[in-house]
């Protein structure tokens, strides 16, 4: 869904909206933590990461400052969860790790992946 700036549900990130709840838009800073998938655009490997800041992750992928990614640049995102708690994303990012997880990334992703 593309970002709007009078969408009062939710915010933009990355040129992504997220819904955020209520109870998180009460005048508190919301911190989101970030599971994300890339495609790189060389040899079509996905990557599962986990951040904060998921611009900045990004830019670091492309900029060659991973070293797992760096001769695999460029890399675009294809999929991204927001949680608000950590230990839940951590848990969610080593399962997409895992050998179930990548089955289950590659079937709810098989129309992007055949793009």
């Amino acid at each position: 869904m593309p970002c709007s700036d009078t969408n009062e549900v939710s915010i933009c990130y990355w040129g992504f909206s997220y819904f955020v709840p209520h109870y998180l838009r009460l005048g508190h800073t919301t911190i989101m933590f970030v599971v994300y998938v890339i495609r790189s655009h060389v040899n079509q490997q996905l990557y599962v990461g986990f951040t904060e800041d998921f611009k900045e992750r990004l830019k670091t992928h492309n900029d060659g400052r991973v070293i797992s990614t760096k001769a695999y640049r460029p890399w675009e995102p294809i999929f991204l969860e927001c949680y608000i708690d950590k230990g839940d994303a951590l848990r969610r990012e080593l399962y997409l790790k895992t050998t179930s997880g990548k089955r289950a990334l590659r079937l709810m992703l098989r129309e992007t992946l055949e793009s």
